[in-house]
């Protein structure tokens, strides 16, 4: 099938890693989605290959260019270096705000037409992006003109990043009792820990860990918490009494912290869908959480003056608004109410309304898909700006 005139076939990626793991995840899903869905030829720039290593063991942090799974990867060092037109992309993004070399700036404004040059913002629940969703920023300099892409969650924005398979892989490997099984193996988890409440912890070092451990070594049902390498390693130590390395795993009353492996994306997928209830950071793991359809507590990336604490409260006013215990655990769990976590408390409150938050998680997600998806209603976008461009090119020549 031919393309059609509108449709972009090439797009450039540039991605600087400030949280670790987050920023790298969401932009290798993204490049993934658009080569192996649309079609995209991607090239994906990125600072910081080590960090890439941990969620895709294939890169070779010592290559300066590399295939990875269709998706050309570029080790991007600094920002210096020599572009011409025929070197640039249909399409340019910016994740968060990151500065692209002048250099290929000024390689893009010899294009003719001009490429589409978006700024793909981080995630918010607060309101103010769908008036900001998709505006232009001229360049002062330059006939270019950037466009600010907001993800998020109405149908105003962008959308969430969504595999166009994703649910059918979720429930093909949650009704396979024996994939299930052999992942959790795979894991080290025992089969007193595979019948146990099962929960992954993923969060930031501040986290209240402790208090949470506490909780559940006093809890009446066996919890089994599985905590990736390098995740709360300080808390996480003095708990088992040995190096937090894959393997390790300690059981003190009703609770057994286990660690496990840090995995590539499609095994995070499968941890989370295991699990009863997962503690997630930053976005990408987010995301993923609301697309796994369990519950999950959300410890958001931290902001100075906590702005953070602005974008957690609009996420849950939108998400769980009637859920009184998620609210609250949340905003603790963050650091975002003048109390602590009052451990046992807390817990049994939250535990209490499970049921409920499975529900809410199910309605959630149909929500979700009825905003399409990030990649897709990102090319969308493109397209149709550059359908408008090619008119107006048009209109000049006549």
């Amino acid at each position: 099938m031919r393309p059609d005139k509108n449709q972009v076939t090439s797009l450039a990626l540039f991605c600087k890693v400030v949280d670790n793991y987050g920023d790298i995840g969401i932009c290798w899903r993204l490049s993934r989605q658009l080569q192996q869905e649309h079609g995209v030829a991607v090239s994906l720039w990125v600072d910081d290959l080590q960090c890439f290593r941990r969620i895709c063991p294939d890169v070779n942090v010592n290559a300066e260019q590399q295939q990875l799974q269709g998706v050309t990867v570029y080790h991007w060092r600094n920002q210096g270096g020599v572009y011409s037109a025929d070197e640039i992309a249909d399409i340019v993004i910016e994740f968060f705000a990151c500065d692209i070399p002048e250099a290929y700036i000024a390689a893009m404004a010899q294009c003719e037409p001009a490429p589409i040059w978006l700024n793909l913002e981080g995630l918010t629940a607060e309101e103010w992006v769908e008036g900001c969703h998709t505006l232009p920023s001229p360049h002062p300099r330059l006939p270019l003109t950037k466009y600010f892409f907001f993800p998020g969650f109405t149908d105003k924005t962008g959308g969430l990043l969504r595999e166009a398979a994703l649910d059918q892989q979720r429930q093909q490997f949650q009704s396979d009792p024996l994939a299930v099984t052999a992942f959790l193996a795979q894991m080290g988890l025992t089969p007193a820990e595979m019948a146990s409440f099962k929960v992954s912890l993923f969060c930031y070092p501040h986290a209240p860990v402790a208090a949470l451990f506490e909780a559940w070594q006093a809890n009446d049902t066996a919890i089994t918490c599985l905590v990736p390498e390098g995740v709360a390693s300080e808390v996480v130590e003095a708990y088992i009494g040995t190096l937090a390395i894959a393997g390790a795993a300690r059981t003190s009353g009703a609770l057994t912290v286990r660690v496990v492996p840090f995995v590539a994306q499609a095994d995070y997928d499968r941890l989370l869908w295991s699990c009863a209830l997962n503690f997630v950071r930053g976005e990408d793991s987010f995301v993923r959480a609301q697309w796994a359809g369990k519950p999950f507590i959300w410890h958001i990336y931290p902001q100075d003056e906590n702005l953070h604490h602005v974008k957690l409260r609009a996420f849950l006013q939108r998400y769980s608004a009637e859920i009184d215990s998620l609210n609250q655990y949340s905003l603790q769990w963050n650091g975002a109410v003048a109390q602590s976590i009052d451990a046992p408390e807390s817990w049994l409150l939250l535990q209490a309304e499970l049921p409920k938050i499975v529900r809410r998680a199910a309605q959630w997600q149909e929500q979700m898909r009825s905003n399409g998806d990030l990649a897709g209603n990102l090319l969308k976008f493109a397209a149709t700006l550059k359908g408008a461009a090619q008119e107006k090119q048009g209109k000049m020549r006549g």
